[in-house]
């Protein structure tokens, strides 16, 4: 079992707190972020499995690679507070740049995905993967197995092996998407899921990508 600490800040929303708890059953060290150091210990008792809750800046300090699950609107202000604490560590942003109302209409950042975004906002110290784009929240917080594949995207082979593998470890299968700069095409399937969700009653559409698939060279 890998022994690096997980710091997922925005720990207690849906898809944050879901995502902790998979990693935390499986036995590894895993630490809830969030504004509030309180609201992140109150959530990290609830779900148990040896999860610790602490203040964003806190957790990312203690952790080797850290998760940002947090709505695109708070994507900037979160970045700033843990940007002194990511430096040679990978960060895993599964952002998804939704402009409500319109939230079925793809509408990607000027930087070209909320990936990129990030890379430029944390700088060239940090290892930035993007991925879990396209699962819903409430299927991962279950017990169930949740039929979709992880599309993970980085510019670092390695980091981006480790999203993957950590992806598996959830209970999901990791496929390698590519460059970071592919992160806008999973980013923007997620408008095209919640439209599809609506129009045929789905609860919780996800993607699998078909065919036989043989592992990469490491």
């Amino acid at each position: 079992m890998d022994s690096r600490v997980i710091a997922v800040v925005g720990g207690t929303g849906k898809l944050g707190a879901a995502l902790a708890r998979r990693l935390a059953k499986t036995g590894r060290s895993v630490i809830i972020g969030s504004r509030s150091a309180e609201s992140a210990q109150q959530m990290a008792a609830a779900l148990g499995f040896g999860l610790r809750g602490m203040g964003n800046a806190d957790a990312a300090r203690e952790a080797s690679i850290v998760f940002v699950t947090v709505p695109f609107a708070g994507q900037e202000a979160t970045l700033a507070e843990i940007r002194p604490h990511v430096g040679g560590k990978i960060v895993v942003d599964t952002t998804v740049p939704l402009v409500p109302p319109k939230v079925m209409r793809v509408q990607l950042p000027p930087e070209g995905s909320a990936a990129l975004r990030t890379q430029h906002l944390l700088g060239v110290g940090v290892t930035v993967v993007s991925g879990f784009h396209n699962v819903a929240a409430h299927k991962l917080a279950t017990d169930e197995n949740v039929a979709c594949d992880v599309l993970v995207f980085g510019d670092d082979k390695q980091a981006r092996a480790a999203v993957v593998e950590l992806a598996g470890q959830a209970g999901l299968r990791g496929i390698h998407g590519g460059p970071l700069v592919n992160s806008a095409a999973a980013e923007a399937m997620t408008s095209l899921l919640i439209f599809i969700n609506k129009t045929y009653r789905s609860d919780g559409a996800g993607i699998q990508i078909t065919g036989e698939l043989i592992e990469p060279d490491a």
